[in-house]
C-alpha cells in the first residue's frame, strides 16, 4: 500500500471515492477527473496507481481483499460516497477457442469485481442513506457483440443486468446505481493490432476516432455528482458507434 499525501483529511462522505482499475486506461482517467473535481480518490488495482490520493494493491476477484481495501479507505479518509467499478479484462478469442479458464476469468473480473466492490461499500452508504455507484460496462453489452468477443460481451451484458437490479433495490434507500458503457477506447487495453483501431473501422464512426478515456471519465463524474435523477441509467460514450 502507498499513498500520495500522508495526512488524514476530514472530507464529507460524498467527496470520498473508491475506484478500481486505476493504474492505467479508463480507471486512471476517472481517478484524475474526480480528483480535479475535489474528490479524495482511493484506487484499487493489481499495480500501484499514480493518480490517487491512496493507492491500494488488491485483486478485484478476491472478495476478502476488496473488503479489506475498503476498510482501509474508511479508516484513512472516512465514509465513502462514490464508487466506480472500472477494473476490466479484455481479450479477443473465437468462441470455439474460449477455454473454461478464460470464461471464468471474464466473469470473475467483471461480475465478481463489481459485486465484491458493491458489497464492501454498500453497508456504509446505506447506513447514511446516500451514495452513488457506477459500473463501467461496454458498448458490446448494449449494442451487439463482435467477432471474438462472445465471452467479453456476455460478462459485460450480465454486468448491465446486475447494475439495473441493484439500482432498483438501492434507490429507495438513497443509493443511486448507474453505468457507463464506452465504445472502443484509446487505452493500452486495446492492442495496437486490434480491429477496433483499423482505419476502415474508424471510418464507420460518425466522429471518425476512438472514444478517449477522459470522455468516459466525464460521464462517470456526472453520474456521481450532477446526475442525481439518474437511476439504472447507462451513458454511452462510443463516438457514435451505437446511436
Amino acid at each position: 500500500m502507498s499513498a500520495a499525501g500522508a495526512a488524514t483529511v476530514d472530507a464529507p462522505a460524498q467527496r470520498i471515492a473508491v475506484v478500481t482499475g486505476t493504474a492505467s486506461g479508463i480507471g486512471r482517467s476517472i481517478a484524475a477527473e474526480l480528483r480535479g473535481e475535489g474528490w479524495r480518490v482511493a484506487g484499487i488495482d493489481l499495480r500501484e496507481s499514480a493518480e490517487c490520493d491512496l493507492s491500494l494493491v488488491a485483486d478485484v476477484t478476491n472478495a476478502a481483499a476488496i473488503t479489506d481495501a475498503v476498510r482501509r479507505v474508511e479508516q484513512r479518509f472516512g465514509a465513502v460516497g462514490g464508487v466506480v467499478s472500472a477494473a476490466g479484462h479484455y481479450e479477443s478469442t473465437p468462441v470455439g477457442d474460449v477455454t473454461d479458464e478464460q470464461w471464468r476469468r471474464m466473469l470473475r473480473v467483471h461480475l465478481g469485481g463489481f459485486l465484491h466492490l458493491a458489497r464492501a461499500t454498500l453497508p456504509g452508504m446505506l447506513a447514511r442513506g446516500s451514495g452513488a455507484i457506477v459500473a463501467i460496462t461496454s458498448e458490446l453489452a448494449v449494442g451487439g457483440g463482435g467477432p471474438g468477443d462472445a465471452h467479453y460481451s456476455a460478462a459485460k451484458g450480465a454486468l448491465q443486468g446486475m447494475m439495473r437490479s441493484l439500482a432498483v433495490e438501492m434507490a429507495p434507500r438513497g443509493v443511486r446505481v448507474n453505468a457507463v458503457a464506452p465504445g472502443p477506447t484509446d487505452t493500452p487495453l486495446l492492442a495496437a493490432d486490434s480491429p477496433w483501431r483499423a482505419p476502415d473501422y474508424l471510418q464507420t464512426l460518425p466522429v471518425g476516432r476512438l472514444t478517449r478515456p477522459e470522455e468516459v471519465a466525464l460521464c462517470v463524474a456526472y453520474l456521481l455528482d450532477a446526475g442525481t435523477f439518474c437511476v439504472g441509467e447507462t451513458l454511452n460514450p462510443n463516438s457514435g458507434a451505437v446511436i
